[in-house]
């Protein structure tokens, strides 16, 4: 289901989407991979690079209102347990300061994700095991 919005939605990006899109399709010279309107689990994230665990949303106005702002922080927590990291803009933010945007991107590649923490199941690892001695 969330592959076929996400690629009816490829298909409609806003105008600040489209610019975002070129800036950081610019960044793959430096290793930076991003996919456009791309499924996680439920959700239809605008900007993901994966290697990165970062995830970019372009919000319009409707974003400030009660119940989208609700959902985009319901939706944020079940991205960071999944060890992503997003970043949010105001589509105005992108229009006026896009320099400052994308260098708030550069920041945010240059510091990497903090994996999740996944409690192991199984018997628990104790300090110096495998070691002989006594």
């Amino acid at each position: 289901m969330a592959s076929a919005t996400a690629r009816g939605l490829r298909k409609r990006l806003t105008p600040q989407q489209t610019r975002l899109w070129a800036g950081l399709r610019g960044l793959k010279p430096r290793g930076y991979h991003f996919r456009r309107k791309a499924p996680i689990g439920c959700y239809v994230v605008d900007f993901v690079c994966l290697s990165a665990r970062l995830i970019i949303e372009a919000d319009g106005d409707q974003h400030a209102m009660p119940a989208y702002f609700t959902a985009d922080r319901q939706r944020g927590v079940v991205l960071r347990r999944q060890g992503f990291r997003v970043l949010h803009f105001w589509d105005s933010d992108i229009d006026r300061y896009f320099d400052g945007v994308m260098q708030t991107v550069l920041d945010a590649l240059a510091t990497p994700a903090i994996r999740p923490h996944v409690p192991r199941t199984g018997p628990p690892i104790h300090e110096g095991a495998g070691e002989s001695g006594g």
